[in-house]
């Protein structure tokens, strides 16, 4: 059996005694990197850590601890209320007020995480305060930050365009940016009315008067009233006005001027923890560890398979199929089920270059498939594994997060079984022969 093989076959393994024994499967992902690298790939300390995601762990730790000071001192509920406000009370409309915060965002040159890391705790809070559901809330912030993610002047569109150009093959930037906000747009839409999306439009919130007041209430249209804020919510208080300006200092660093938002985020909370150490003295404790450890596990065993060669191989075996449009579905799998475990960018800049020696042949049209690659390999990243995923799960506040784990695991295995055949048979197989 090729090392390989029995790489990819440790991996089921670790799926199956995590989901079976309740065993933190990044701890378990942690050991099986340790085993396979020494004694299958032969690799020493340092490279099994190379692949250990250091720019994430410290993303997911600032951000988390950074809204747990923000949740601690009311800053939260203080800009849920102000969500409400700006769609006049509708809450069915707040899903879709991120969808497009977060599809502006990357649109205009934020990097997918960033762009999430910044919506997603307030997204989530708001979710959790009036019982949206966490994994739609979730869903329509990836999804938004992934339909906003290859116009023509993003991160994700320029790095693709660019391969493009470098293999010399034929492509089309507005067909690209179009082809992944639709499919994010309709996915979106799905999740929307499966999830409850429907049913929150009966549901009106009572915004508050001029002067701050409220009745405290909600209601539908058979006139039924549920808790809303208090005043107690719409009040600026110091800590809130400085942790808001915190939060605005984050998107211009990350935004403006391409600063790391992990590290940035840390700076913040340790500054605001300095002013207003009791409202921050139990923020550490609520950064979400056991996320952490799972997350970083399960990314350095994949990049153990990368350093030792299982995701080219798996690649170069699609691509000597020799049957063009079967490769190339199988490609679009590749990228999917890779990257809802890795960078999205790296498979991406991986399995373009796989495709090229049947994309030169003229049987497969180059622009259909780039795009199909491109969708494939960036709306699996609802993924509780891959970076966008990793954050919701640790953002959504008052959740069991082992179940939100399993719903968000599930959710994306099911992106992952359809959507790479539905672009493959929309844009791929229409330009075939």
């Amino acid at each position: 059996m090729s090392a390989e093989l029995i790489s990819i076959l440790v991996l089921v393994v670790v799926f199956v005694i995590a989901t079976t024994r309740s065993i933190n499967m990044g701890a378990l992902a942690f050991a099986a990197a340790f085993g396979v690298g020494e004694l299958v790939a032969d690799l020493d300390a340092d490279g099994i850590f190379a692949g250990f995601p250091g720019d994430l762990f410290v993303v997911l730790v600032g951000v988390t601890y950074l809204f747990a000071i923000a949740r601690a001192n009311g800053t939260t509920d203080w800009l849920v209320h102000a969500s409400i406000r700006l769609v006049g009370g509708r809450i069915a409309l707040i899903p879709w007020v991120m969808f497009v915060i977060t599809g502006a965002l990357t649109a205009i040159g934020a990097v997918s995480p960033a762009a999430v890391a910044i919506v997603a705790p307030i997204a989530l809070s708001f979710a959790a305060r009036y019982g949206i559901s966490p994994l739609l809330m979730g869903a329509m912030v990836v999804h938004g930050a992934q339909g906003g993610g290859f116009s023509p002047i993003s991160i994700y569109g320029s790095i693709v365009n660019g391969i493009v150009e470098r293999e010399n093959l034929p492509g089309n930037e507005l067909f690209l940016f179009l082809a992944s906000l639709v499919a994010n747009l309709i996915i979106a839409a799905v999740v929307f009315v499966l999830f409850g999306g429907l049913k929150l439009s009966r549901h009106r919130a009572e915004v508050s008067s001029s002067n701050g007041s409220t009745d405290g209430s909600t209601r539908d249209d058979g006139g039924k009233r549920t808790s809303l804020e208090s005043e107690e919510d719409t009040r600026l208080t110091p800590p809130r006005i400085a942790t808001l300006i915190a939060l605005v200092a984050l998107v211009v660093a990350v935004l403006g001027f391409d600063l790391d938002a992990g590290l940035t985020a840390v700076t913040l909370a340790v500054v605001l923890s300095a002013f207003w150490p009791d409202t921050s003295r139990k923020a550490v404790s609520e950064i979400a560890w056991p996320t952490v450890l799972l997350i970083c596990g399960v990314i350095t065993y994949v990049g153990v398979l990368e350093e030792m060669g299982t995701i080219k191989w798996a690649g170069e075996g699609v691509g000597d199929i020799g049957v063009p449009l079967l490769a190339a579905v199988l490609l679009c799998y590749v990228g999917a089920i890779v990257s809802a475990f890795a960078s999205s960018v790296g498979i991406m800049g991986a399995l373009i270059p796989l495709a090229v020696p049947f994309l030169v042949q003229g049987e497969i049209g180059a622009v259909g498939m780039i795009a199909a690659l491109a969708v494939s390999a960036t709306v699996v990243d609802v993924s509780p594994f891959s970076t966008n995923g990793a954050l919701v799960l640790a953002a959504a506040p008052d959740v069991d997060r082992e179940r939100f784990f399993r719903q968000l695991m599930i959710y994306g295995g099911v992106i992952v079984a359809v959507v790479p055949a539905v672009v493959w048979l929309v844009l791929v197989v229409p330009g075939f022969g």
